[in-house]
Formats: C-alpha cells, structure tokens, sequence
C-alpha cells in the first residue's frame, strides 16, 4: 500500500502511461493504414505475378514503427517535455531516412523499369 498519502500522482503517473501507450499503438495503426496502398502494390504487381517479400520486412516495420514515434513526438510536445520530444524527433529523422533509403513507399520495381509498353 501507498503509506505517503500521495496515491494522486501515482494514478496520474499511470493515466499518462496508459494514454501514452495508447497513442502509440494508434500511431503505428496509422503508419500501417498509411502503408496499405503502397504495401498491396508492391506485393501484388512483380513481373508475372512475382511477390516481393521485401515490402513486408522492411516497410511495414518502418511505417508502423514511424507512426508510433510521430504521435509519441507530438505528445511529448504537448506534455512540455522538450528533451524527449527532440529525441524522438531525432529517431523519426533516422527511420524517415531508412525509409527513403530503402524506398519502403515506391512501387514494385517492375511496374518502374518497364517503360512505355507497361
């Protein structure tokens, strides 16, 4: 039991986690919303019906773990706490860049080299 009398903040404490945590999964759920279209393209529309498995490995774990760290950002924007906002800032610049990278939102790479008879 709480014997210091200060059961407030510790409810507090865990409401925020738990909206904390909730913005999060709502995050990633938005990241993986946002990958959809480009996901579904890119797996169904490979030269003769090949599959790219790669636009399941790379870029639904970047999506969905970019969509948790966005809405974590802003809500660490809005609870004031600056430090942990620039850090999480700093990792989306880094998944945002492995993205870019590793083209997770371009499409099958088939549909791109083809030309004009495609």
């Amino acid at each position: 039991m709480d014997t210091d009398g200060d059961t407030g903040g510790t409810r507090r404490e865990a409401a925020t986690g738990a909206v904390g945590c909730l913005t999060a999964v709502l995050g990633a759920l938005a990241g993986v919303a946002a990958w959809l279209p480009y996901g579904r393209r890119g797996l169904d529309g490979g030269f003769e019906g090949e599959i790219n498995a790669d636009v399941l490995w790379l870029g639904l774990p970047v999506m969905a773990l970019g969509g948790a760290v966005a809405t974590l950002a802003v809500f660490t924007v809005i609870r004031g706490r600056w430090r942990p906002a620039l850090g999480l800032a700093a990792a989306l610049a880094g998944i945002a860049a492995f993205g870019s990278g590793f083209e997770v939102l371009a499409g099958p790479r088939s549909l791109q080299d083809c030309g004009t008879p495609c």
